[in-house]
């Protein structure tokens, strides 16, 4: 792996903390590259059973508990969709989602990558960013309830909204998983998937099942009372990161950067290290599956005239298909390795799209089964956060944050032809398109075979 200040672009020096002497007690397994050369292994594994990896652990699984059960009324490839059909109808807006979406999960963390290395607690970039969410989705809350919802500036007041919302994400999903790096060993990663997702998708679940019904009756849906219960727990899973126990870093930067060198970066993390340059290009080709998102529901209700109280049933489908998954992936990512991981989602990712036409085609049958495209569809968080704890084990600590949004940056390019896809959808129709991008994702699974498995091969 070649140093970070590649190119004397910048230069990074880092200083021991005292905490990692010999006299630490070495709660921070997840920095493991650099305590391995500092501590004998067996005290390592002894500090992996410290009291303050298992609260930590503990809270980062509540964080996502909580944060999965107010995203399900949210959900990128039922909910939101649906919101933006309700307030305009048009194809082309529909498609701008996944264009911000994913905008908001690459351009602001290549930009704000490094700033999130050199704080010293990461849980505070979590705190805040998660604060901010829950505003943005208390504010959309108020415009429902004010009764802007049919006002000629909605759509666009919403898309800002949107934005503004995913560039928090991205912030937020790279501090994040920065945090996990730190504070969770390599070996503990699929664990806490497992039970993060498995007990949020319960959750999400039961409270979709409760209450959507409730809020989505008739033609006048109740999308402020949706937007205010995702805003409240939003709320709440930033409260949970405050209890981290997060030992301070101490990275600093001697030179300053201006933000091309951020996207310098960038390229030179592709062109140093081959595996990853491959793996970023397997993100792309995955990332062409989120175009897909705010279509399906719009093929379900538009296309096969079926009811908007399907709404709540894709919603629980495809949580529950997120949790069904994520048994198996749990165990086989900490077992196997991550790259067996990545190699059986993506060919269900595959999956959806093709089921979705075939289920369009096979008349009533279709109709009644069309929920099950969304069990695959669950799939992409459960893929998405696998790319994530692969990056963690190929690149070193320092260094996670630069590799974690460089790959945010090469999965997201395709959204920038996502509003161009909605008008294929409209010109050419379903079919063409769903099996189009299948096919970018199939050529995607087969280039995974060529990554390296990390638990085999010395980093480079």
């Amino acid at each position: 792996m070649l140093p970070l200040e590649a190119g004397n672009l910048s230069t990074y020096t880092r200083r021991m903390p005292s905490s990692l002497s010999a006299s630490s007690d070495a709660t921070d397994p997840a920095s493991a590259s650099l305590a391995a050369k500092l501590i004998d292994a067996p005290t390592a594994e002894a500090a992996a059973t410290d009291p303050v990896d298992r609260r930590n652990f503990a809270i980062l699984a509540l964080y996502q508990i909580v944060m999965r059960t107010g995203w399900i009324f949210k959900t990128e490839s039922i909910i939101m969709p649906a919101v933006v059909d309700y307030i305009s109808g048009a194809g082309w807006i529909r498609g701008c989602l996944p264009m911000l979406n994913r905008f908001g999960h690459s351009i602001p963390p290549v930009l704000l990558a490094r700033q999130v290395k050199l704080l010293p607690r990461k849980k505070w970039a979590v705190f805040t960013t998660t604060t901010l969410m829950s505003a943005l989705f208390l504010g959309l809350t108020w415009l429902f309830f004010a009764g802007f919802a049919h006002s000629m500036w909605m759509p666009a007041a919403f898309l800002v909204i949107y934005a503004l919302f995913f560039m928090c994400i991205g912030i937020n999903q790279l501090a994040f998983t920065t945090v996990q790096g730190k504070l969770v060993e390599t070996t503990k990663r699929g664990r806490l998937l497992l039970v993060s997702s498995i007990i949020g998708a319960v959750s999400a679940v039961l409270f979709a099942f409760v209450l959507l019904p409730l809020w989505l009756q008739g033609d006048t849906p109740r999308f402020d009372l949706i937007f205010g219960f995702s805003g409240v727990l939003f709320a709440g899973s930033a409260l949970s990161v405050l209890f981290l126990v997060e030992e301070a870093d101490d990275f600093q930067q001697d030179a300053a950067s201006n933000p091309m060198h951020y996207f310098v970066d960038t390229y030179q993390t592709l062109r140093d290290d081959r595996n990853f340059r491959l793996l970023a290009f397997v993100g792309t080709l995955f990332g062409m599956s989120f175009m897909l998102f705010p279509h399906y529901q719009s093929l379900g209700l538009r296309t096969m005239n079926l009811e908007l109280k399907s709404l709540m049933w894709w919603v629980v489908v495809q949580n529950i298909g997120t949790g069904l998954f994520s048994i198996p992936v749990g165990w086989i990512a900490d077992r196997k390795g991550n790259r067996l991981v990545l190699q059986i989602g993506m060919l269900g990712i595959v999956a959806g799209p093709a089921l979705a036409i075939l289920m369009l085609h096979a008349g009533e049958l279709g109709t009644r089964l069309y929920h099950f495209v969304f069990v695959l569809v669950g799939l992409t968080p459960v893929v998405l956060k696998t790319l994530y704890n692969y990056t963690l084990e190929i690149s070193d600590a320092e260094d996670h944050p630069r590799y974690l949004s460089t790959l945010s940056l090469c999965s997201a390019l395709p959204m920038f032809l996502s509003p161009l896809v909605g008008y294929f959808v409209d010109l050419f129709g379903f079919e063409a398109v769903f099996l189009a991008i299948a096919t970018l994702v199939l050529i995607g699974w087969l280039l995974t075979f060529g990554l390296q498995e990390p638990r085999h091969h010395a980093k480079k």
